[in-house]
């Protein structure tokens, strides 16, 4: 399968209510894990890397590498850079055949976040990129900040035709009780929220954050408009830093790449179970 938009996987996600999955990858067999369980689940996948990734591998190299293991799985796959926050780098990634970038500037003043934003989607439109942008503030951990602190970051529903009208985004990620990261406390979903945002844009939402949060709620917020849901922080620690710490002192393992098969099948299954609870098993 070629690599496609990230627009073109969420129009049916929008009319069926579902979510596809936006799996953050570190290296070659993370990739390779995450679009192997989109293939065992027959679904579309968002295949994403971080801009310290992108500065790791490099551009040419990531899309190049995705979309021969797209080809290799027969996978529909967008190629996504996420979360970038400059310009440039945005730009390069469109040039090299990304299927949708993500612009970032969500912590800059609201029309300032329009206007940066709206550069990127008109640099986007001449390959025909999808943009994803983020109003109101998704932060990290949740060290030192109170309640009422984190909900003043919450994207208010008042903002949002506005925004979106002025910037001709393909998604908007919304903050609405999220985090990046692993969560100290419950994590609690303001789904009145979801729900006032999605009666009032009809462009696909997404949910950043999504390591931790429960399977139900994950359901929930699907059913209430979320669309793409992130999940990197799990894909890491899980799928990563803790099956090399094991795999690498296990002897049986005389050959680096019988250490990377045991990471590879580790984010394989944790992708799997996600396409199960977001409901795009079978949505290729």
């Amino acid at each position: 399968m070629a690599l496609v938009t990230l627009k073109y996987v969420l129009q049916r996600a929008v009319k069926e209510k579902y979510v596809v999955g936006a799996f953050n990858f570190f290296g070659m067999e993370n990739a390779q894990g995450i679009i192997k369980g989109a293939a065992n689940k027959k679904s579309p996948v968002i295949v994403m890397a971080a801009a310290a990734v992108m500065s790791h591998l490099g551009e040419k190299a990531v899309i190049g590498m995705v979309k021969g293991m797209a080809d290799d799985y027969g996978v529909t796959a967008v190629m996504f850079l996420d979360h970038s926050q400059d310009y440039d780098l945005c730009r390069r990634c469109i040039d090299n055949g990304f299927g949708g970038v993500m612009i970032d500037a969500s912590s800059k003043e609201f029309n300032e976040n329009i206007d940066i934003t709206g550069r990127v989607v008109e640099y986007a439109a001449r390959t025909g990129c999808s943009v994803e942008a983020e109003l109101g503030h998704v932060g990290g951990r949740e060290d030192n900040i109170t309640v009422d602190e984190r909900t003043a970051l919450f994207t208010k529903p008042e903002d949002v035709a506005k925004f979106v009208a002025a910037t001709n985004i393909d998604a908007l990620a919304v903050a609405v009780g999220n985090i990046h990261g692993f969560y100290k406390s419950e994590p609690k979903l303001d789904f009145d929220r979801i729900a006032k945002i999605r009666s009032l844009s009809p462009i696909p939402l997404v949910l950043h954050g999504g390591t931790g949060i429960p399977d139900a709620d994950l359901r929930k917020a699907a059913a209430l408009g979320i669309n793409k849901i992130n999940v990197g922080t799990e894909l890491k620690i899980n799928g990563y830093l803790k099956v090399m710490q094991k795999e690498c002192t296990n002897e049986a393992n005389d050959a680096p790449q019988k250490v990377m098969a045991h990471v590879r099948d580790a984010i394989t299954a944790i992708v799997e179970d996600k396409i199960q609870v977001f409901g795009c098993a079978g949505k290729a």
